[in-house]
């Protein structure tokens, strides 16, 4: 007799990338996507060596790495003494076969996944389907849906797989509890085409200042040179339409570059920061992955890249319980990828946060100074990029039981 299918609620690249792993071990899946198209979202940029080996598993890593911008070196900054410490990816070239970071926007990565599962017969996608609701027997999931043109429907499916989002609806129907906080600030995210690497900058940096610390990171875009990304915080209560402003946008860039200079600058948006981790990944049936599990801030690049760690875990255990082993493998999934998300991804997205806005001198001073030590030394700088990596999460939930 024919199962029923796994059912994926989000077509973002965490579902697609769950979809894929599943169909290619012959699992029928279903992808529903609220959205008429694949989403184009411009937030996530970076994969991380583990998260690439990942894909090529897959079948997608040629195509994503021929899209993508190879950042082996990254650097910590002082807005006004520069340079602190810079790391390079080749210190791990005997650990990982992609020792650098790969920049390429998330929405391309959620393309070639599209692709590769159109050309599955063991997978269906779904747009302008979302999942409104469920209820669970011992046998399977009865998934409720609505279409864009307003009809309904249920799909019957054997378990059901929330990667829809931060707002997941699947977490908020099971009441699960998504415990943590929200920053007070937001950040605005904006891009320029100018070249930071003609003013020294690394594919990647992370500048420190009490008040307008940043972020900034080289993506692909349209092709060659690419176009760089910047991140600031900016005050909470802050009016939109104020930070949006084309005179608060280059207010910005023109602090930590030239003042004497307008910047091109082709896109730009705010939102709110969020670091949660849902108090549990599973209810029977029902399993969460990626930001429906846990959000954290994008300082270290680590959240699309955890919530990929999560993808091709759960699938992996998921494939075995449709193949016979015992269901409660899956709470071994959780136990893995909640742990590490607290233990790794929370800790140090957390801790990079603190680092760049930190106001007290004596303690910026001292955290600068064990960087430039860290750095300086090719054991401690090596453990250092194995953490930042996130190798040493993925190693660390392959040991948890």
């Amino acid at each position: 007799m024919k199962s029923d299918p796994v059912v994926i609620s989000g077509g973002g690249p965490v579902g697609l990338v769950a979809a894929l792993a599943l169909a290619r071990s012959g699992i029928e899946v279903v992808v529903l996507e609220a959205a008429d198209s694949i989403p184009r979202d411009l937030r996530a940029g970076t994969f991380h060596p583990p998260t690439v080996e990942m894909l090529a598993n897959l079948g997608v890593g040629d195509k994503l790495l021929a899209s993508g911008i190879q950042v082996p070196e990254w650097q910590i900054r002082d807005r006004r003494a520069g340079v602190i410490a810079s790391f390079d990816l080749g210190l791990i070239a005997d650990e990982t076969p992609y020792p650098y970071r790969l920049h390429c926007e998330q929405h391309k990565l959620s393309h070639l996944l599209h692709e590769a599962l159109q050309q599955s017969s063991h997978a269906t996608i779904r747009l302008g389907e979302r999942c409104t609701g469920f209820s669970q027997d011992k046998d399977g999931v009865s998934v409720n849906i609505e279409r864009t043109d307003g009809s309904v429907d249920v799909l019957r499916g054997s378990y059901l797989i929330g990667a829809d989002g931060a707002r997941s609806t699947v977490r908020k129907s099971l009441g699960v509890e998504f415990e943590g906080f929200t920053w007070p600030e937001r950040f605005l995210v904006f891009a320029t085409r100018h070249d930071l690497r003609e003013d020294g900058f690394s594919g990647n940096a992370y500048i420190a200042d009490p008040d307008e610390w940043c972020a900034i990171f080289v993506q692909p875009h349209d092709g060659p040179p690419g176009i760089w990304r910047i991140a600031f915080p900016v005050p909470g209560d802050m009016a939109e339409s104020d930070v949006l402003s084309d005179s608060f946008v280059q207010s910005r860039i023109q602090g930590f570059l030239s003042p004497d200079r307008e910047y091109d600058i082709p896109y730009r948006s705010i939102y709110r920061v969020h670091q949660r981790v849902a108090s549990t990944f599973r209810v029977g049936r029902i399993v969460l992955a990626g930001d429906a599990a846990h959000v954290n801030n994008p300082l270290g690049g680590m959240g699309l890249n955890s919530g990929i760690h999560d993808a091709v875990n759960l699938a992996e255990k998921l494939g075995a319980v449709i193949d016979g082993a015992a269901p409660d493998l899956l709470d071994r999934y959780v136990r893995q990828r909640r742990q590490t998300n607290i233990e790794y991804v929370q800790a140090i997205t957390i801790r990079n946060k603190r680092l760049l806005e930190e106001r007290d001198p004596k303690v910026r001073a001292n955290r600068f100074d064990e960087l430039r030590q860290i750095a300086a030394d090719p054991s401690m700088a090596r453990e250092h990029l194995l953490s930042s990596s996130m190798i040493n999460s993925v190693r660390r939930a392959a040991h948890i039981v």
